[in-house]
């Protein structure tokens, strides 16, 4: 199995450190040149092989964006690819929209509690996740790829991702970096960055 994952470019919440989760916020400059330079970099990675590939996306604005500008930096029809509801980003419920100085201030034992145990912590809120919950669908979907795939898809997601594959413990996956200008490579279980 080879699998290439892509986190979706910069946003602007990305880039205010605010917790973004589910909500539906769209790339800004930087993530719109960053999804156009991964795909210059997988074309030259895949070349003519990229037609034996399945695209999937999470459904989220972002992600599909960063799609649609990997696959015309590859000179593919960008609207070629499909969405699966598994790669949506983890949800941090009521705490999205929020920077963590911000919560510190609001709810500082709350973000106490988050920082003993990281990989389990679910924010309050009736949709919130831990990435442990996270790591449930997005090992349900790892589990029915069945050929080459080119994923985009969120910062939590690829954590999970390194923790399932054994590169990481939880608690080094919940804290870890997750660049948005690289391509991950998972191939008969290793994981790494390219």
């Amino acid at each position: 199995m080879l699998i290439y994952v892509i986190r979706h470019g910069q946003t602007d919440w990305n880039a205010q450190i605010r917790l973004q989760g589910q909500k539906d916020i769209p790339l800004n400059d930087i993530g719109r040149q960053q999804a156009t330079g991964n795909g210059l970099a997988l074309d030259a990675l895949l070349g003519a092989r990229a037609a034996q590939f399945d695209f999937v996306s999470s459904p989220l604005h972002r992600t599909r964006e960063t799609m649609e500008r990997l696959r015309r930096a590859m000179s593919l029809d960008p609207s070629d690819y499909r969405t699966d509801d598994r790669l949506r980003e983890v949800s941090f419920g009521d705490w999205e929209g929020y920077t963590m100085a911000e919560l510190e201030l609001n709810v500082p034992a709350r973000v106490a509690e988050r920082e003993l145990s990281k990989w389990d912590f679910i924010p309050p809120g009736d949709e919130a996740e831990s990435y442990e919950i996270l790591s449930w669908r997005v090992g349900a979907w790892l589990k029915d790829v069945t050929g080459p795939t080119v994923c985009i898809a969120h910062g939590g997601v690829i954590r999970v991702l390194f923790k399932i594959c054994g590169a990481m413990t939880e608690e080094e996956a919940a804290i870890g970096a997750i660049p948005q200008d690289r391509i991950l490579k998972i191939e008969n279980g290793a994981i790494g960055w390219i």
